[in-house]
């Protein structure tokens, strides 16, 4: 549809107006040239000019999203310079000129070639400027016009979101605010109704509504409960041009949460429950579990379970378990199916965060009854106390009975107990037990100062069931008896100086005691009574455990004594009085004038002057180093061996070996030392053979005896002064001697040395019988074929 809304504004040269005139507020004045027009001021009379406008216009407007089957017209553009006759040429500039808008350069006329969307783009700035063709100057100056987008309703309202989340709390009242949602419309606000939004529910009536105007969404119903829904889905509708008939229309989902409160009390799903517990059981050990239901969550959930009242409150507890919210009945104390068989609990459930808006609904607690009953089981025997403590002097004797334990049956049967000690607590088998009645005894006579205290372990068990048992831990005291006598608390290294005076003290004893005497130790000395009158030292006791030793003379001699002995005894004070005789060695040293010990040893008086005691250290060390040497330098002289004839075990030399011993036939591979053959040194040695006859012997077999063979002793003789004169050059052969055969052979000699038979009259038959250990033998031996060959 093409709209003439637009202004069409043609400039008309060549007019004349008065000078009074004023111009149009609403017109834009471009000035192409001047006009003079003649007039006279009321004044002054000068001549006054005026502009002549050459063109003019207001702004243009297009409708958007035009779909007319022809390009859009916009306006014309035309100067009072333009006489028709082509000469002009109007050229356009600016916003979309050329794509959006194009000008017909000879008439003037502005078309839009596209749709225009006024959301993209609202108004165009454009130029636009006359030329002459045939000088190419502008006969207008340059120009500048808008073309505003008019809207149409196109665009419907876009949510913010696709989709909301909201929560409420439950039971909450009419008109409460949820959530507000916003949807926005890209049409011109200023223009019409298109942008002109109104919200209206489609879905989640009557729980909920929407104000039309700003999107709230509100509670519509009051109570609204989340234990019977918990979920809503609202749908929004935002419809431009007001809500009226034909606008557009866009939607959003709104999902709601009803939130918890606590306006649910916690309720027993039964009124009474039943438990049973063994009456064995320990505290602590749980019976049953019981659980009040509560439709809230979370923290308007959390239960807390106690005893209100019933005669088992204080046999019993119940605890709450936070993560399954049950109470666990549990055992408070002993229970003792001899003294109640049945308790009655009345236990309560109630929240632990009550709302305060709805405690007018009613309590927020719930009760119910337990019922427990305690089971009779054999119980162990029962000790009267938990523990026992048993004191006992020391010089008890033994037999005699130091404590008594009791035990008995808790059950109503009563079974007779018998007492015994564990030994592994009583390894040294010191204490006994009667077993009829639980009396300890010794067995051992006992030592306070070695053990002060035992701790032993009672067993009572009963006699007609003996896995019934209990243990008791006994602990038992060892009283002190004065039995020990005090002594020297140290060794002294006592010593007098030979200058000193009479009345100097010299030392200071004291004494210790294995003892502990309740009133703590006291201590007197004095000297044995064959020295109570001693002519050179005095014992002056100090009243506090300790005691000075004194002199009584002027001087004293090393040489004619070095050393005093004084006996002194030393007492305590308690029951009874023990004492002891202790010895103190007193040495006669000298000293300067400050009394400072020097030297104490009498040998010192013969040392010559001029030789300390650190030179003769050094020469005793320097005596012990060269008798060390002497000793390693013989050590190593005699294990050094001489050089060996062969030093590549692969020579092969002209040795005579004599081998002493018969050897123990082919299968002995241990008897023989190998290094034998290659060290004639060796043959004196008595060792035995180790390797197996060789090859070369069947030939010396049936030979004569060596000493009867005086070509081959010649040889041999021949062999061996041609090594003796040239012991650079390696012999190659090798001659084995077998001169001994051993003694006391069994079997006697199978060698054919030294045999005073000749070859025929030997038969070896018989060693075929021999078994398999001779086969070989016998095969080498036996055959004449063999004996050819």
């Amino acid at each position: 549809m093409r709209t003439h809304s637009f202004l069409t504004v043609l400039l008309w040269s060549s007019v004349f107006y008065v000078v009074h005139m004023t111009p149009s507020q609403k017109r834009t004045n471009k000035h192409s040239h001047s006009e003079r027009i003649t007039g006279l001021s009321e004044n002054d009379g000068k001549t006054l000019h005026r502009t002549k406008r050459g063109w003019m216009w207001n702004q243009f407007f297009l409708l958007e999203e035009y779909t007319g089957p022809d390009t859009q017209y916009v306006g014309k553009l035309h100067t009072d310079q333009d006489k028709g006759d082509g000469n002009l040429k109007y050229i356009l500039t600016g916003d979309g000129a050329g794509s959006l808008f194009i000008i017909d350069e000879n008439t003037g006329d502005i078309h839009a070639a596209k749709k225009l969307d006024r959301e993209e783009k609202s108004l165009y700035v454009l130029r636009a400027k006359a030329i002459d063709r045939k000088t190419g100057r502008q006969v207008e100056p340059e120009s500048e016009f808008i073309i505003k987008i008019h809207d149409i309703n196109d665009n419907e309202p876009k949510f913010t979101k696709d989709m909301y989340t909201a929560s409420i709390p439950e039971m909450s009242g009419v008109g409460t605010s949820v959530i507000q949602v916003t949807a926005t419309d890209a049409d011109d606000a200023n223009y019409g109704n298109s942008a002109k939004v109104v919200y209206s529910i489609l879905q989640g009536q009557p729980y909920f509504s929407v104000d039309p105007e700003t999107g709230i969404i509100k509670t519509a119903l009051p109570d609204m409960s989340r234990e019977n829904r918990e979920q809503y889905q609202v749908v929004i509708q935002a419809k431009d041009m007001g809500g009226q008939m034909g606008g557009l229309s866009g939607t959003t989902t709104v999902n709601i949460t009803l939130t918890d409160v606590n306006d649910n009390p916690p309720r027993f799903p039964q009124s009474s429950y039943q438990f049973s517990s063994p009456e064995s059981a320990p505290p602590g050990t749980p019976l049953g579990r019981i659980k009040a239901n509560d439709p809230d969550v979370g923290e308007n959930a959390e239960i807390e379970y106690s005893i209100s009242n019933g005669d088992g409150s204080d046999m019993f507890d119940i605890i709450t378990d936070k993560d399954t919210q049950e109470g666990i009945i549990t055992v408070k104390k002993h229970l003792d199916f001899e003294n109640k068989v049945l308790y009655t609990l009345k236990v309560e459930a109630s929240n632990t965060h009550p709302d305060p808006r709805f405690l007018q609904l009613g309590p927020f607690k719930d009760t119910a009854f337990v019922k427990i009953s305690v089971e009779d089981i054999d119980e162990p025997p029962v000790f009267s106390r938990p523990w026992y403590l048993i004191e006992v002097d020391e010089d008890a004797k033994e037999g005699s009975i130091i404590g008594q334990v009791v035990a008995q049956d808790p059950d109503i049967a009563k079974n007779a107990i018998k007492y015994s000690v564990d030994r592994h607590t009583d390894l040294d088998r010191i204490f006994n037990i009667y077993s009829g009645n639980g009396s300890l005894f010794l067995s051992k006579p006992l030592d306070r100062e070695e053990t002060p205290w035992h701790n032993i372990t009672v067993i009572a068990t009963e006699i007609n069931n003996p896995k019934q048992s209990s243990q008791i831990p006994v602990f038992i005291r060892i009283l002190d008896i004065n039995d020990h006598a005090p002594e020297f608390a140290n060794y002294y290294e006592t010593f007098v100086c030979e200058n000193a005076k009479a009345g100097q003290l010299i030392q200071t004893v004291s004494a210790i005691d294995k003892d502990q005497p309740p009133r703590g130790h006291k201590f007197f000395f004095e000297l044995v009574p064959e020295f109570a009158v001693h002519p050179n030292f005095s014992v002056v006791d100090n009243k506090d455990n300790t005691a000075g030793i004194m002199t009584r003379r002027n001087g004293y001699s090393r040489s004619k004594t070095s050393t005093y002995l004084l006996p002194i005894i030393i007492f305590d004070n308690d029951y009874p009085i023990q004492s002891s005789t202790g010895t103190l060695t007193i040495r006669v040293c000298a000293c300067d004038s400050r009394g400072n010990m020097q030297s104490c040893s009498a040998e010192a008086l013969l040392l010559p002057a001029g030789l300390s005691t650190g030179a003769l250290v050094a020469i005793l060390l320097c005596i012990i180093i060269l008798l060390i040497l002497v000793v390693l330098f013989t050590a190593l002289k005699r294990q050094r061996k001489k050089e060996p004839l062969i030093i590549s075990k692969d020579d092969v030399r002209d040795n005579i070996v004599t081998y002493n011993d018969e050897g123990g036939g082919e299968e002995d591979t241990q008897a023989f030392d190998i290094g034998t053959l290659r060290n004639p040194e060796a043959r004196e040695e008595s060792k035995m053979r180790r390797d197996v006859i060789p090859e070369t012997i069947f030939q010396i077999r049936r030979t004569a005896p060596l000493w009867e063979n005086i070509d081959v002793q010649d040889f041999i003789h021949r062999r061996l002064k041609e090594n003796d004169s040239d012991p650079a050059a390696p012999p190659y052969d090798s001659l084995a001697t077998y001169a001994y055969e051993g003694n006391d052979s069994i079997a006697n000699s199978l060698s054919s040395l030294e045999s005073l038979t000749t070859e025929g009259n030997q038969d070896y038959d018989y060693l075929s019988d021999w078994g398999p250990r001779f086969k070989k033998l016998a095969d080498m031996y036996g055959g004449e074929d063999s004996d050819r060959d």
